[in-house]
């Protein structure tokens, strides 16, 4: 899963990304990826994988990943190429869904680039170079597909309508996100990589003293009534003391939280906000050389949970053996979970579960 961080200019983007990248996973447990200094690996908290590394106590245990990447030079104009604009759209097409974060603190010494505070005018800018270059890239596939349609041909005919289409939505200032289309038209969307069409996660940075408030401030209440209107996400976060956590071990950010009356830090809220709005789950993997989280799709079926671990398990899947991780815990071991008639033999239809632990039998 990899999540772009969007931002104007001092929302304190740069300091939450900071924390991320110090909190950055073993690059070991991430193979076949590139570092760059614009992304942050960083391991999804999940206690059952916790718990299941001391039932196995395995050689290994490794954490499913998150990509953060940081998106540079987003200003007015970004979709005109402004700042470093090409390269922020460059960079936003790759990501899964965005995390824009929207300042909701007050500081006199941090102007705002506006000169004063007002989040949902900040959003609406980003959305609006979102839009601004979605309408770009449709109307230059929409000028080559009316050149195609003179031939008459019916696929090219149906191709300038659904173009049209997205035309007039970002034209009447909507997000691809908020609205509805035909496969055809989705598979465009997919196809042209539309910034607008991303789902969205909006991220309140507060200021520390109100972390622990229940109630929200007027800036966070404005970002939430925004988000409904739009059926997005909103988390609330204080980077300064994101940061401080990320200088903690395991124990000290415990203690910390405990200070703050806080269950869990605000990244790894976020982490679990990006699960929820890309839709995933997570099974596992267990034995004594490693225990193991992986994440997919919810919806996906055992040979292709199986292709998450190696595209040959998924080639030559015969069938899976399953147990949920609560009664593979209610039975307090897998022999006993097997006695016990928890464990079940799967085949090819069937749907993974979130916490499911699972075992693939393949053959190549």
């Amino acid at each position: 899963m990899k999540i772009g961080i969007v931002g104007l200019p001092n929302v304190g983007k740069s300091t939450l990304f900071n924390a991320m990248t110090q909190v950055q996973a073993d690059a070991e447990n991430y193979p076949f990826c590139t570092i760059d200094p614009n992304i942050g690996v960083v391991k999804v908290p999940d206690e059952r994988l916790e718990v299941l590394n001391e039932m196995y106590e395995p050689k290994k245990k490794t954490p499913t990943m998150i990509e953060f990447v940081d998106i540079a030079g987003l200003v007015k104009g970004a979709s005109e190429g402004e700042g470093l604009g090409n390269q922020f759209l460059a960079h936003i097409r790759e990501v899964d869904a965005i995390a824009q974060v929207v300042r909701c603190f007050t500081n006199e010494d941090i102007a705002h680039v506006d000169g004063e505070l007002g989040p949902k005018r900040d959003i609406e800018t980003i959305n609006t170079e979102l839009m601004l270059a979605d309408l770009t890239t449709v109307e230059k596939r929409l000028e080559k597909a009316e050149r195609k349609a003179k031939s008459g041909a019916k696929e090219d005919l149906k191709e300038v309508e659904e173009l049209k289409k997205l035309k007039n939505a970002l034209e009447t200032g909507k997000n691809i996100r908020e609205l509805q289309f035909n496969d055809i038209t989705n598979n465009l969307i997919k196809e042209l990589q539309l910034l607008s069409a991303k789902p969205i996660i909006y991220v309140c940075n507060i200021n520390e003293n109100e972390i622990n408030n229940p109630e929200d401030n007027k800036y966070v209440k404005e970002v939430k009534e925004h988000a409904q209107e739009e059926g997005a996400g909103v988390v609330k976060i204080s980077a300064e003391i994101e940061a401080d956590i990320a200088e903690l071990d395991d124990e000290d950010k415990e203690l910390f939280l405990d200070d703050l009356g806080l269950k869990q830090s605000g990244l790894d809220t976020l982490i679990k906000e990006g699960y929820d709005l890309l839709d995933l789950i997570t099974f596992f993997t267990a034995g004594k050389k490693e225990v193991r989280a992986w994440t997919v799709k919810r919806g996906s079926t055992a040979p292709e949970a199986a292709g998450k671990i190696h595209t040959d398990m998924q080639r030559g899947f015969i069938r899976a053996e399953v147990v949920s991780y609560k009664d593979l815990i209610k039975a307090g071991s897998i022999a006993d979970a097997r006695d016990e008639g928890y464990l079940r033999l799967e085949g090819k239809d069937y749907i993974v579960k979130d916490g499911d632990v699972c075992f693939f039998r393949f053959n190549v």
